[in-house]
Order: C-alpha cells, then structure tokens, then sequence
C-alpha cells in the first residue's frame, strides 16, 4: 500500500485544480541514483501501465510500476512547508538511509 497524509492530500488538489487536471493520478517511481543510491520520482499522469500497482488512500489515487513498488510498499507521501524546506517528502519505512535533502535513499 501506499499512503498520503493529509497535508499532501490538500496540495495534490491545489495542484489537479490550478492544473486542471481533475483526472489526473500521482505517479511515484524509484530510480538509481542520487548520493544514497536511489531516488523517489513524483509526477502527475492519467495513462496506466500494465505493470502499474493502484492504490487509493483519503481519495487520492497514487500509482507505481512493481519495480519501484518493492522500494516504497508501505511508504506515506507527505508535504511540508515550514521553515526548514517547502515540497513533497517520502516517508519510507524501507530506507535504511537517506540523505540529508530527503531526495535519495537506499534499502
């Protein structure tokens, strides 16, 4: 499964609206690199693969290929935008390390 918070929730709306864009999903794939060794990808997208993994958490339809799924099963999907950086984050239980912008990990 994977999760979105609220907060992340309400910025994926903003975005669909200011886009229109209102069936549009979230895509999230995981690809090598970064200073960790491998980096989370998030984008907008209304075609499905043949590989892809559905989920829906708060109705927000997240997707990812089985690949990048293995990385990210159980991973929340959240934003900030307090003081110490504005953006989506990946809270991902399966990192056993991260780097210090939150844009790489390994496993």
């Amino acid at each position: 499964m994977l999760y979105v918070s609220e907060t992340a929730k309400t910025k994926i709306e903003e975005i669909k609206l200011k886009d229109n864009k209102p069936d549009y999903f979230v895509r999230v794939t995981v690809d090598g690199g970064g200073c960790s060794g491998l980096s989370y990808k998030m984008d907008f997208d209304n075609v499905l693969k043949a590989d892809d993994q559905v989920f829906v958490d708060k109705g927000v339809k997240l997707v990812t290929d089985l690949r990048s799924f293995l990385y990210v099963c159980n991973t929340t999907l959240d934003f900030s935008d307090g003081l110490n950086g504005k953006g989506f984050e990946f809270k991902n239980p399966n990192a056993t390390r991260t780097c210090a912008c939150g844009e790489s990990f390994a496993v």
